[in-house]
């Protein structure tokens, strides 16, 4: 590997924008961003003026054989991770893919498999696991301040936040609403602190309440008219050692605060909440809450690139695995599989 990292990007839209281009931009002399490719070349050519990037493509696969890269981002539509993915490690690239992994567990497995079988790095974009308080509370965890836990709430709920942009949506492209947009952030939060346990039975439930309807957006206008997910969903996920998660996830629900991302957990010797971090305790004959007084200021995200670019130039693995994506994404399709059945999906 050589000391800088060149890098290409795969999807020229908002989160490659906001997100992982000025990122990468961040990292200084070690990164350089070499090419950029979207369906759309146009918008390829604009980010490649934009940003100074020499090379823009309207096809990724040209681009992976035209141009020497190390590591490519995958900022696609959900519809598009796996193929891009897997066509860029077996390219000889490292990846780093928006979440979710996928649309289906089996191209989870089949990104999974071919990270394995060409020896490149893949972790996905779940971002809050960079969080301050997500690495202060598993510290803390790590230490045994929590005792065993056994149960943890996750969610991620909006009361009118249907993005009214790009392609969220579509279920075709995405593969799901809030669930596969959202939730995953929290859902995966609570599991990376629980230590990924084994799951074994999901029952979900997803409704379309709001989303099919005009009304208040407070991010934008949605198209009412062809709104193809669900604006709500809700699970109970069981696992092999006895813990459990319950989940709920909006875009668009009829609840006071305009916009809930949390994760809640409890063990035998405490619980604790995420944003904001407070630990509860029992001690010393006595109820006790504790809040940090200080937590680091630097972004999910930059320390997302950031770990990203390490992980490319020393072979460190990333926190977030290929192993951990496909159980992510079980659990995703097993609570749509649970709905549209009404019956408990056995994993």
């Amino acid at each position: 590997m050589t000391e800088k990292l060149k890098v290409g990007i795969i999807g020229a839209g908002g989160i490659a924008k906001g997100v992982h281009i000025p990122n990468y931009m961040k990292c200084g002399d070690r990164v350089e961003i070499v090419a950029i490719a979207d369906v759309i070349k146009e918008k390829a050519d604009h980010y490649a003026d934009e940003f100074s990037i020499a090379h823009s493509f309207g096809d990724y696969e040209e681009m992976l054989q035209t141009v020497e890269l190390d590591a490519v981002s995958v900022c696609t539509p959900n519809k598009f991770h796996a193929e891009a993915t897997i066509a860029a490690l077996e390219a000889g690239c490292h990846v780093l893919c928006e979440k979710p992994p996928a649309i289906t567990v089996a191209e989870a497995e089949d990104m999974a498999k071919t990270a394995e079988k060409t020896g490149k790095l893949l972790t996905y974009g779940l971002h809050y696991r960079y969080a301050p308080e997500v690495v202060t509370l598993k510290r803390f965890i790590d230490g045994g301040e929590l005792g065993d836990v056994y149960a943890s709430r996750v969610n991620a709920i909006r009361r009118r936040g249907i993005p009214g942009w790009g392609v969220f949506t579509n279920k075709e492209l995405q593969g799901g609403g809030p669930l596969i947009d959202i939730g995953v952030h929290m859902l995966d939060t609570g599991l990376y602190l629980m230590d990924f346990p084994e799951p074994e039975t999901v029952l979900g439930s997803v409704y379309q309440k709001l989303g099919k309807r005009k009304g208040v957006g407070l991010m934008g206008s949605w198209d009412y008219e062809n709104f193809s997910i669900e604006d709500m969903a809700r699970a109970m996920i069981q696992f092999k050692d006895g813990s459990s998660i319950m989940l709920e996830t909006a875009f668009a629900a009829n609840v006071e605060k305009h916009d809930v991302m949390n994760v809640s957990l409890m063990g035998d010797e405490g619980g604790a909440d995420v944003f904001p971090l407070k630990i509860f305790q029992e001690k010393h004959d006595t109820l006790i809450d504790t809040s940090p007084a200080y937590l680091p200021k630097k972004g999910n995200h930059e320390l997302l690139i950031e770990e990203f670019v390490n992980s490319c130039l020393t072979g460190k693995k990333p926190i977030t695995t290929p192993d951990q994506g496909v159980v992510l994404q079980k659990l995703i399709t097993a609570i749509y599989q649970s709905a549209e059945t009404g019956e408990a999906v056995k994993l």
